[in-house]
């Protein structure tokens, strides 16, 4: 007769209990929640501690953010003029308008250049009469000073194209000066690269300087709680476990940190506003002040928060590692 198959022993107690994937989850984020909350009602413990660290973050933060709105506003603003090269004759006091005129004729079937404008001695003195403060003192006088121009235009916008052309058309005797009219442009863009390569490197040491002041404010509020880490560590605590509130702490500070330059950015641009847009209207321009985007805006507060924890967790792994029980 073959024997029966003995009946599998109930489970008991903690063997009986499953938690579905669902509950673990539900539990973690509850439980994280709840480390947030007070990592962020710690901050208002010691307020003004907390604030003149806000206070630091912040200008650390906004500082870089400041420069590179200022200097893409004024790529902007540049952006609207005029930056192909050009040439002006300026020719002799001798040469009669009718002179003047045959000459940018004659011009005008160069191979080299793209474009001819003649600004005759009668124009010229209308328009310098319009725009310069030497207006009435100009009507004194019995004969008009300034000479005929030429502008030209050339074809080819190499350096070495524009001085040759240059030297050429120097040399033509109704020619008194030709100066070529695009250093200004080569300055402004030298500036602009310059300021961005310094924007980026101010951000590079301000952005370690933000590390420090985390990882410096949290390493002093880990110590403060020395004994309590100490005993969480004695029933089992890992150093995830522990490392986690200060974590939290070191989010707080980035978010609103980068929260508070913001604020900062927005409001120096609101106080510069006027006297950029009475700027834009002496160069007779519509251009406008414009602030941060809702891209750079996510930029600033994705980087301050993320140094933010950044700076947590560098502080508190090496002296986490030192707190043990002996």
């Amino acid at each position: 007769m073959a024997a029966k198959p003995q009946d599998k022993a109930p489970r008991r107690g903690a063997e009986a209990h499953r938690v579905s994937w669902t509950d673990h989850l539900r539990g973690w984020l509850r439980h994280h929640l709840e480390v947030a909350l007070q990592a962020l009602l710690r901050l208002t413990v010691t307020p003004i501690a907390s604030l003149m660290t806000l206070a630091v973050l912040a200008i650390a933060l906004a500082l870089p953010g400041f420069m590179f709105t200022v200097v893409n506003n004024i790529q902007q603003f540049s952006s609207g003029w005029d930056t192909s090269p050009r040439i002006m004759l300026y020719l002799n006091q001798d040469v009669s308008d009718a002179r003047a005129e045959q000459l940018s004729l004659e011009l005008m079937l160069h191979d080299g250049l793209s474009g001819i404008e003649l600004i005759d001695r009668e124009q010229g003195l209308r328009e310098f009469s319009g725009y310069s403060e030497f207006a009435t003192m100009l009507s004194l006088l019995d004969s008009n000073p300034l000479p005929a121009v030429i502008l030209v235009l050339p074809a080819d916008h190499s350096t070495a194209g524009l001085q040759q052309l240059q030297h050429e058309l120097a040399g033509l005797p109704e020619v008194h000066e030709a100066t070529l009219d695009m250093e200004w442009i080569q300055r402004l863009n030298a500036y602009l690269l310059m300021a961005e390569r310094f924007s980026w490197v101010l951000s590079g040491l301000l952005a370690l300087a933000v590390l420090l002041v985390v990882g410096n404010t949290l390493r002093m509020t880990l110590e403060s709680r020395r004994d309590e880490i100490l005993v969480a560590k004695l029933v089992g605590a890992t150093d995830a476990w522990v490392r986690r509130p200060f974590l939290y702490s070191g989010f707080w500070y980035g978010l609103i940190g980068s929260l508070l330059a913001y604020v900062l950015i927005q409001v120096s641009l609101y106080l510069i506003t006027g006297p950029a847009n009475q700027l834009a209207e002496l160069y007779m321009s519509s251009f406008v002040l414009t602030g941060l985007t809702a891209k750079t805006s996510l930029i600033l507060i994705v980087t301050g928060t993320a140094l933010g924890l950044a700076g947590g967790f560098m502080s508190t792994g090496r002296h986490l590692r030192a707190i043990e029980p002996s």
